[in-house]
């Protein structure tokens, strides 16, 4: 499971409960915003705010919010303007956390992610301190119970995938993030449709995180996730999976 976006898995199994779902509404209109601001409002000729949209949908987003935040960033509604900032620093047992953000707010943001880590016995580190572990990669995810192993394989090499991992239950596509939008495509024109798409960081080497360290590592995730201005959080803790059972 090198390389393989845990964290990502394990939200994915926790769903999203009411609760939470206002967060993640926040989150997305944020980024559909900026999306549309910085690349205009056609999800066919901006390919940020395609994947922003389809994940806007697929989390049963109203189309009225959708094009209100559309609206939004092309200025057609007035809007806050929200900065995209990313921290870097470290979690429990040592591993890295690379935290993207979008915030109209640096110092609520910065003092905010700080609290988190240093609950948590974590720390801020400087710029460019943990990025270089990270690769920009894009993953698609599909129901194992609905397709052919083989098959699904050779249609997605075909499309363009760099690689296909069979993880229990689910199959994950990972693609370099130029060839994001062109497998997607050549996937769904198989017929073959996604249950999540994301375009993320993906560690290059793991760091196991065993016992307490564990713990608190999820711990540390869910708050920073929490956060409205936190956008993702991504990691290169190999968490251990009987914590992330009892998690669960």
């Amino acid at each position: 499971m090198a390389g393989h976006n845990k964290w990502s898995k394990i939200k994915r199994k926790k769903g999203v409960n009411d609760a939470k779902r206002g967060v993640l509404f926040t989150k997305l209109i944020r980024e559909i915003t900026v999306a549309a601001r910085d690349g205009g409002g056609e999800p066919d000729y901006n390919a940020r705010l395609r994947l922003a949209v389809d994940t806007a949908r697929a989390a049963s987003m109203p189309a009225e919010n959708i094009e209100r935040a559309i609206k939004k960033g092309t200025g057609e509604l007035e809007g806050v303007n929200y900065e995209e900032v990313a921290y870097e620093g470290y979690g429990p047992g040592g591993v890295a956390l690379f935290i993207e953000c979008l915030t109209d707010n640096t110092n609520r943001t910065v003092a905010a992610v700080r609290h988190a880590l240093t609950k948590y016995d974590g720390s801020l580190g400087t710029d460019g301190s943990v990025a270089w572990q990270f690769e920009r990669k894009g993953q698609i995810v599909i129901d194992a119970g609905q397709y052919d192993e083989d098959s699904l394989f050779e249609i997605a090499i075909e499309a363009g995938a760099e690689d296909v991992i069979a993880d229990e239950d689910e199959f994950i596509l990972t693609t370099e993030a130029a060839d994001f939008v062109s497998v997607q495509d050549g996937i769904k024109e198989a017929g073959i449709k996604p249950t999540s798409v994301e375009l993320t960081r993906i560690a290059k080497n793991e760091v196991a995180v065993t016992g307490r360290d564990a713990e608190k590592m999820l711990k540390l995730l869910e708050m920073l996730e929490e956060l409205d201005d936190v956008q993702e959080v991504h990691s290169n803790a190999d968490i251990d999976e009987d914590i992330i059972a009892e998690a669960m």
